[in-house]
């Protein structure tokens, strides 16, 4: 019965050990999607501007474009709700209402610190996934562009260095 009672601790206390490791991999297995989803989300917004001479106001739009030019509707990994911060290519007016801006990047939201570095930065809502990298005050968002600024806003609808913008919450 000890002999039980002793197997039974050992095991528990495997096991709280292990704890940390597995919420660390299920953390980088959802920074690697992130990462993938991203860059699929930024494409597809730089091959709708190269059809179209703009930038849709809504991932929807992308999802419209036969042949598709992005698989699925992807959501954010590393939140709850799965929804992004969208990147506009022109600040918001006095209302701050993003709604029918042109977006030209996506963003997570969540505000914990990274696994991996993405473009030298290690707080997942610095990574950013743009369309275009002339952004001012933003950075790139594809591997080997370098960040442009270090303006980061995380209020909703407010502008960012005169340049691109953030907007409300939408997948």
């Amino acid at each position: 019965m000890a002999l039980a009672l002793a197997m039974v601790v050992v095991m528990g206390i495997l096991l709280l050990k292990t704890g940390p490791l597995l919420s660390a991999e299920v953390q980088r297995a959802n920074e690697a999607e992130l990462i993938f989803r991203g860059e699929a989300i930024a494409e597809s917004l730089r091959v709708y501007f190269a059809l179209y001479h703009k930038y849709p106001t809504s991932l929807d739009e992308v999802m419209k474009v036969r042949p598709r030019i992005l698989r699925q509707k992807y959501t954010d990994p590393m939140t709850p709700s799965g929804d992004w911060e969208y990147l506009t290519q022109v600040q918001p007016g006095a209302s701050g209402d993003t709604e029918g801006l042109p977006i030209v990047g996506v963003r997570s939201r969540c505000q914990k610190d990274s696994i991996h570095l993405y473009e030298n930065k290690s707080l997942v809502s610095e990574w950013i996934f743009s369309a275009d990298p002339n952004l001012i005050g933003l950075g790139g968002g594809r591997p080997g562009n370098p960040a442009s600024g270090a303006g980061t806003d995380s209020g909703k609808g407010s502008g960012v260095d005169g340049g691109a913008s953030t907007s409300g919450s939408k997948k």
